[in-house]
């Protein structure tokens, strides 16, 4: 049995046989592994997603700035404008030079772009500092200013809407034996294992274990157990330790890994074991949807069954199952090519396997209380709390801080070109450019406080 989920992110240990591939970043549970290396470490997928997070940031697409790209036209337009008042009206009109140098003065100052240039910033600000309150670290403006675009939200599985942790999840009973007494005899039965499968079954039984009860143990490699406990004989394992001692059994269909288990040779029950969801998973993608998201997507290294289960509790749009890291990437450049023009695409994980697409999406989300550094390092923003539903919070604040932001730009725009205009007939004084400046500007920072509302 090895542990894939560093690379696939699938919790359930996956079993390998003689001629099956074993990929580079695997963990060996147990037994002797005999391996024959087939690539080079360039080759290895390790190697893959250490060149996909280094290579996929130089593609994404930057958020525009609208208040740089406003400046390149508006600083030079304005100090022409100011010379020409200064110049030509003296000249072809009435009037002193000294009048109109003094009008394009006043034009000067009223034209002064501090509101702009202070309060618009400090709004991006508050919206990071509000953000990072909440427990959601922002990286930078431009990704808060793109959260507004966002209408495809593709998810990692495994760590992220669900918890990534085993647990027994369901108890099937037959031949009049009750789920107490199935459960025990497995755990007793699984006490001297080290497997993560067995360490579910324990801690779901929770009691102390007596392993004096426990006559004789004997681990059967990729089947199961088999141990002697209060004088019965305890098969727990998959389907093929039934088959291989002859038991009768009822296959069951429940999604996670299935532990069947036999007393005396005789079929009692199975116990289930899968990863659940998290508390709020469900509560995140309504919230999502309401807030105007499109698309939503799961891509998992996990089994079709299990993603496909997955992805219809929590009402996902769309599951792509069983994806390597760079399959994973391949569908975000194929999902890129299908979203609208002006939307971005937001991908969120938390593990190793994780990080190339984080960094390849317009914007990366990594959960940061169990994320890995590798997936925090290429996210632009961050969730501390691992719970899926600050992604929408996040989202709540990105729009909140752009309605802010852009009352600003309308707000000092429009005072400064009333005024403007009538500094330039001579009708406002120094007093009233005084004020569409400063004035202006205090209103504004006022204004940009707000986003820390919230």
């Amino acid at each position: 049995m090895v542990d894939t989920s560093a690379l696939t992110g699938e919790p359930v240990p996956r079993q390998v046989n003689i001629g099956n591939e074993v990929l580079g970043g695997f963990i060996n549970n147990n037994g002797l592994l005999t391996i024959q290396v087939s690539r080079e470490f360039q080759d290895t997928t390790v190697s893959k997603i250490l060149d996909l997070v280094q290579n996929s940031s130089s593609k994404k697409a930057p958020t525009e700035n609208f208040i740089t790209k406003f400046a390149r036209y508006y600083t030079p337009v304005v100090v022409f404008a100011a010379l020409f008042l200064a110049i030509i009206p003296p000249i072809v009109l009435a009037g002193s030079f000294q009048e109109w140098i003094y009008r394009s003065l006043v034009f000067l100052v009223i034209s002064c772009p501090c509101a702009l240039v202070v309060s618009i910033p400090l709004g991006f600000f508050g919206g990071i500092g509000v953000a990072s309150k909440n427990g959601i670290l922002i990286k930078g403006g431009n990704y808060l200013e793109a959260l507004n675009d966002v209408d495809t939200v593709v998810f990692d599985k495994t760590g992220t809407l669900t918890k990534g942790v085993f647990k027994v999840t369901e108890i099937e009973t037959e031949n009049e034996i009750d789920k107490e007494s199935l459960l025990k005899y497995a755990a007793y039965a699984e006490s001297f294992s080290n497997h993560p499968i067995s360490s579910s079954i324990i801690e779901a039984y929770g009691n102390e274990i007596d392993k004096d009860k426990v006559e004789s143990y004997d681990e059967i490699s990729g089947l199961g157990v088999r141990a002697i406990v209060d004088k019965k004989e305890v098969l727990a394992g998959n389907s093929k330790l039934m088959k291989k001692y002859n038991i009768k059994y009822n296959r069951s269909f429940a999604e996670g890994t299935i532990v069947y288990v036999a007393l005396d040779g005789v079929y009692s029950g199975c116990i289930v074991i899968s990863d659940e969801i998290k508390e709020d998973s469900k509560k995140a993608i309504d919230e999502l949807k309401s807030l105007g998201v499109k698309r939503s997507v799961m891509l998992t290294g996990d089994s079709r069954v299990v993603g496909i289960s997955v992805a219809s509790t929590l009402g996902i749009d769309e599951v792509f199952p069983e994806l390597l890291p760079d399959q994973k990437v391949e569908k975000i450049e194929d999902l890129e090519k299908q979203k609208s023009p002006k939307g971005k695409l937001l991908f969120i994980g938390d593990g190793i396997n994780d990080a190339p697409s984080l960094a390849r999406a317009d914007i990366g989300v990594a959960m940061g209380g169990l994320g890995s550094d590798a997936a925090i390092e290429a996210a632009d923003i961050v969730l501390m709390t691992d719970e899926p539903s600050k992604l929408a919070d996040s989202i709540n604040i990105a729009k909140r801080t752009k309605k802010i932001v852009w009352q600003n730009i309308i707000f000092a725009l429009s005072v400064k070109f009333a005024v403007l205009i009538l500094g330039a007939f001579g009708i406002a004084t120094m007093w009233e450019a005084v004020f569409a400046d400063v004035g202006v500007t205090l209103i504004a920072v006022l204004n940009a406080m707000r986003v820390n509302i919230y």
